[in-house]
């Protein structure tokens, strides 16, 4: 991997390379739309795919494009691809879905902002769904919030991989305010105690749970 090409991932022909792009919380607008749209004609990319991580996926840039690709994407090129929080996907929640409980929407873009560009010792994903019918697959995510009449119920250690695992259930009945302050303090544990490249899930399983009401009190 060179300079030019961190971050891209090379595909199955072992020539052409994949570029995640960056959007907080799932949501594009239609410039957005045109942008990628005209990426891809322009650099002849054969593929624009929707990830399960509410991103999208241009699949298929020759090595020599890349640079290139990334400029004519302007934010949307900045995608997290050191250790850190890749992607914070999210429900509609209560602005645009009839289900809705909670403001999903405002809540998964509060957090894509502020751990933009934050060092973690492994990839962090983060779910945040508006009800209990848990659209953002939050039991699922190293970090999964989700909304219910009554507040927010947080999740952290989840795991989707081969070895799936449910988050361990940390707090609930928590307001948007009170629900990113127990977010930022289990990050800060995990952050100062999780080993190079080991997941949330992973470090529970080495370090147990206790930790976590000593941390809620602080």
């Amino acid at each position: 991997m060179t300079d030019a090409t961190f971050g891209a991932k090379l595909q199955r022909d072992g020539k052409t390379y994949a570029i995640q792009t960056r959007v907080p919380a799932g949501v594009v607008t239609p410039d957005e739309l045109e942008t990628i749209a005209r990426v891809a004609r322009t650099y002849s990319i054969p593929l624009v795919k929707i990830t399960s991580g509410q991103r999208f996926l241009l699949v298929g840039v020759q090595e020599k494009d890349i640079p290139a690709v990334r400029k004519a994407l302007g934010p949307l090129g900045a995608a997290s691809i050191a250790p850190g929080v890749r992607y914070v996907q999210s429900c509609p929640g209560i602005s645009y879905c009839k289900n809705g409980t909670q403001d999903s929407l405002a809540l998964a873009r509060a957090i894509s902002d502020e751990y933009a560009g934050k060092d973690f010792p492994a990839k962090i994903k983060v779910g945040v769904s508006g009800c209990p019918r848990c659209c953002g697959e939050s039991r699922v995510r190293d970090v999964g919030i989700m909304g219910s009449a009554k507040g927010w119920t947080v999740y952290f250690g989840g795991h989707s991989g081969f070895k799936s695992s449910q988050g361990e259930q940390v707090a609930t009945g928590l307001t948007s305010d009170q629900a990113l302050s127990c977010i930022r303090s289990l990050l800060a544990y995990y952050q100062s105690h999780a080993e190079p490249k080991e997941r949330s899930s992973r470090f529970l399983e080495r370090v147990g749970t206790a930790w976590i009401g000593d941390v809620q009190k602080e």
